[in-house]
């Protein structure tokens, strides 16, 4: 064997065994079904270019913002920049690598050739949402384009995945923005393969309730995702299903009122709500859009709402020290949860981490409710932290009981017990 093939076997030895110790915590009992998922921050360490492998990282991220407000940014936990505009500037890197923020990115030139290309993370095509339709159109690019043209970025720059941003279209199919492909979600498997990482974007605090007058497929879909923020969970399973859950999912969420309406009743916990179930439904990223785009054009409206900026930096802190946890592979028959108002259903993650149980735990809908959750193989006496709220409860045989009301978000954690053939 030349001693070239010798270093490559060391090479991929250390590799996957800082894989393995990236996950080696992670504490699953006998009886665990583990849950679909798409290989967490393991997943990107195949590109040596590529987003963070590291277990601690979990991308959170703004869409199209100057690279002027990064520190502040920063200073909320934000460590993406996605977009820089149709021909971004080395400048623009050269700002965000002084703040330790990666990027993804349309590539030219002047990207490629800049000495701070090391924070392109991703290529990005320059035409956001290609599942809606184009301009002056009834037409979304088609399919086939997008997995040509996946292709084509793929073969120019193998150290680093391609990202597809995609629309509302990924969370229904009463988009009626889609032009003739609306009600086609077969098209979402297509798109899949076009891309190494994909996102979406739905906004159901922003959309408007439908005019009078207005045509029936426009009134269809305003009715029914008006303030239902329970939209974004499903375009995250939609679009995980769509690619057999091997390719991780990021997710845009609203944080202010884009067009100024009256109609829009956004509030700081409707968009901790949002980022929650995203998550607990297996997004791998989370993004925001910022702007404010009537009556005049904001860009970084989020940083001029303080209440928002806040509870933003509060979800962005509180996901950041949940990373590593977030960035192993869930349980699907954890917990079972019973309520005593079955109109809001409770959606549940359980993780096991370093010798503790983990249930991620968000409301589905407003309106208020006592319930029970059960642990599974769990027994005797429990104490039940509920992370960051200083509350301790008290479970009996796995068993514990506690108020969710209008999109709560609870976190609870609790000793995994230990069987006797170890876990």
């Amino acid at each position: 064997m030349k001693p070239i093939n010798l270093f490559k076997l060391l090479f991929i030895s250390l590799s996957m065994f800082s894989i393995f110790a990236a996950n080696a915590k992670s504490d699953f009992l006998p009886n665990d079904i583990l849950a679909p998922w798409e290989g967490g921050n393991a997943y990107y360490a195949k590109w040596k270019n590529g987003p963070s492998s590291e277990s601690n990282y979990f991308p959170i991220a703004v869409w199209w913002q100057d690279v002027s407000r990064a520190a502040e940014y920063k200073k909320i936990g934000i460590n993406y920049y996605l977009y820089l505009g149709i021909q971004p500037k080395a400048s623009q890197l050269a700002t965000l690598a002084a703040q330790s923020i990666d990027v993804a990115c349309v590539s030219n030139e002047e990207v490629v050739n800049s000495p701070d290309n090391h924070i392109v993370r991703m290529w990005m095509n320059p035409r956001d949402e290609q599942d809606n339709a184009l301009k002056g159109t009834t037409t979304p690019v088609p399919t086939s384009e997008v997995l040509e043209n996946y292709e084509k970025m793929k073969n120019q720059d193998l150290t680093r995945p391609v990202y597809l941003p995609l629309g509302q279209g990924a969370a229904t199919d009463l988009w009626y923005g889609r032009g003739d492909r609306t009600g086609h979600p077969e098209d979402y498997v297509e798109y899949a393969k076009g891309a190494d990482i994909m996102s979406f974007d739905v906004y159901p605090m922003n959309i408007t309730p439908a005019v009078e007058g207005a045509k029936p497929f426009k009134k269809r879909f305003s009715d029914e995702l008006y303030q239902s923020i329970w939209y974004v969970a499903k375009g995250v399973d939609n679009l995980r299903k769509a690619a057999d859950y091997k390719k991780p999912v990021w997710v845009w969420l609203e944080c202010t009122n884009y067009y100024s309406a009256e109609t829009c009743k956004l509030t700081p916990n409707h968009t901790k709500a949002e980022a929650w179930m995203a998550i607990i439904h297996g997004a791998r990223g989370i993004g925001y859009f910022c702007h404010i785009l009537k009556p005049k054009l904001i860009q970084d409206g989020l940083l001029t709402d303080t209440a928002m900026t806040k509870m933003v930096a509060s979800i962005n802190k509180q996901i950041t020290d949940h990373a590593q946890i977030l960035n192993t592979q869930s349980v699907s028959n954890g917990v079972s949860v019973k309520c005593g108002n079955s109109s809001i259903p409770i959606d549940v993650m359980v993780k096991r981490f370093d010798g503790y149980t983990y249930i991620y735990a968000v409301a589905m809908r407003p309106g208020e409710t006592k319930c029970t959750l059960s642990l599974r193989d769990f027994f005797g006496k429990s104490e039940v932290e509920v992370v960051g709220e200083n509350r301790i409860l008290k479970a009996k045989n796995g068993k514990f009981q506690d108020d969710f009301s209008d999109y709560n978000v609870h976190i609870y954690r609790v000793k995994t017990p230990i069987v006797k053939n170890g876990r």
